[in-house]
Order: structure tokens, then sequence, then C-alpha cells
């Protein structure tokens, strides 16, 4: 089953052969932020829990057609270009900036998402 890899910016990090960069520049990047969920009330200023629970949560609502976070034409076309990419994330690795979790913890990154509807069975 493919995994999570953290993304590093540090001196002579390279990105494992096969896995995919999902980071927000990207394709597949969250178009939400920490600043939306606290600037919204998903989340309490400076709590970065609490808005890494929001901002996947929303990421995948969207994902889902929920268009509450992003009402426009834009973001339709935006949720359909992640979706129709998909494919290409099949069986790979994903790699985002975000912290992996402590063991035991649930991983908030929006490429558990990712991952997820990825590599469901057809």
């Amino acid at each position: 089953m493919p995994i999570r890899i953290q993304r590093r910016r540090t001196k002579g990090w390279r990105k494992p052969e096969g896995a995919v960069i999902v980071t927000r520049p990207s394709r597949f990047g969250n178009p939400f932020t920490f600043a939306m969920a606290y600037e919204l009330g998903y989340a309490d200023r400076g709590d970065t829990e609490q808005a890494r629970r929001a901002v996947q949560g929303a990421f995948r609502s969207w994902l889902s057609g929920n268009r509450l976070m992003w009402q426009s034409e834009e973001g339709d076309a935006a949720r359909r270009r992640v979706l129709d990419g998909l494919p290409e994330l099949r069986g790979k690795n994903l790699a985002c900036y975000c912290p992996l979790p402590v063991p035991g913890e649930p991983d908030l990154c929006h490429a558990v998402v990712l991952l997820d509807l990825a590599n469901r069975t057809p």
C-alpha cells in the first residue's frame, strides 16, 4: 500500500523514486489554508492540530462535490483537475510538507485523502 512521505527542505533531501509531490503549488495541492481555518472560525488561532483537521476535512468535502468552501466555476474546474489526475497517483507514494503523525495518531495531511481516493478499488 502506498504511503505518505514528509517532503523536506533540507540540503540533500531528494524525492524517492516513483513518489509524487502533492504540495500546494502542484496540481494536487490543498487549496484550503490554516489562515482560512482561523479566519472562518474552524480553528482557534495558533491551534495547528485543529487547523489541520479543518483543512483536511474541507479538502475531502470539496473533492466529494461540496461547494460550501469554494463556490465558483474556478473551484469546480480545480476540483475536476484533481479528480481527473487521481489515476496518476494510484500505487504511488505521496510527498507533502505536513509533519508525519506520532504513532497511533491520525495523519491530518491532505495527501492521506488523495491516497485514499486514488487507491480505492475501482
